[in-house]
């Protein structure tokens, strides 16, 4: 175990991002849908391991923690792009692809309407520093940070910041979003489906009725529609395809996975109700 997930802030705050994953992979299966982009920035942090003779010859530390985008989630392993060079690790620089099973996943955050949500590693941080220190930090992120005691898991449950208008744009910082602990942030999302999910109920189903191949279709990568909603426990297109007649037990993707095994294993428990 390295230092960082030894210290507990930072093992709390890493056992939070595996969490609360969830729905960070429901946000971005429906960012991945939308036309016009909704995410500002969407990013997991992992660990990758440094060699012994960096460790011996460069006072390397055992892991680099780089964050990744473009990230992609196939129920087991994570994959992505690299956001930025690694100081001990040559062959990892910035764009260079990358993957990881979800147990090594460290922290995700995204950013919403001036929203942050996730961002938990770096919570952890952000609390032990003074506020001068604070501030330098959040200036060289360019994003305000909520309180390091609270946290956003979606951006639904606060209302976005308003950034400065007129003149006072020129002197005032942007207010820093608003938040909630992480037991009753965990608790409101875990209530709430997707804003988006309900309100596409109708015209996924119109657009199912017009195309009933898809109902069953096996996609590209292999994975059908229902498949992929289970996976980000979208529960009205599950609904949609279930009453349709999608097979919610039988196919299954490259990994081996049935809808019904990928959401159980990310705890839908309505989903898992609407498949069974």
């Amino acid at each position: 175990m390295t230092v960082e997930r030894q210290d507990p802030a930072m093992r709390q705050a890493i056992q939070r991002a595996q969490q609360s994953f969830p729905f960070f992979w429901r946000e971005l299966s429906w960012e991945y849908r939308r036309i016009i982009p909704g995410l500002e920035f969407a990013a997991i942090k992992l660990p990758f391991a440094v060699s012994a003779e960096a460790q011996a010859t460069q006072g390397a530390p055992a892991v680099e923690h780089m964050w990744v985008g473009d990230v992609q989630f196939d129920g087991h392993m994570l994959s992505g792009s690299l956001l930025n060079d690694a100081n001990f690790i040559p062959e990892l620089q910035s764009g260079a692809d990358v993957s990881a099973p979800l147990a090594d996943l460290e922290d995700w955050m995204y950013t919403s309407t001036g929203v942050l949500c996730g961002g938990f590693t770096v919570q952890a941080i952000r609390a032990a520093m003074s506020p001068a220190e604070r501030a330098e930090h959040d200036a060289a992120w360019g994003q305000p940070f909520p309180d390091p005691a609270l946290c956003n898991i979606t951006p639904y449950e606060v209302p976005a910041p308003k950034p400065p208008s007129g003149l006072s744009r020129l002197w005032k910082k942007a207010a820093a979003p608003g938040g909630l602990p992480f037991d009753e942030a965990l608790k409101q999302v875990r209530e709430k489906e997707h804003p988006m999910s309900e309100n596409m109920r109708e015209r996924y189903a119109s657009d199912l009725e017009q195309q009933p191949d898809m109902v069953n279709a096996v996609l590209d990568d292999g994975w059908t529609l229902l498949q992929r909603d289970a996976l980000a426990g979208n529960l009205a297109p599950v609904q949609v395809l279930r009453q349709l007649g999608a097979d919610a037990h039988n196919q299954r993707t490259p990994q081996g996975d049935s809808a019904l095994d990928l959401a159980q294993r990310m705890g839908w428990t309505r989903v898992v109700e609407a498949l069974r």
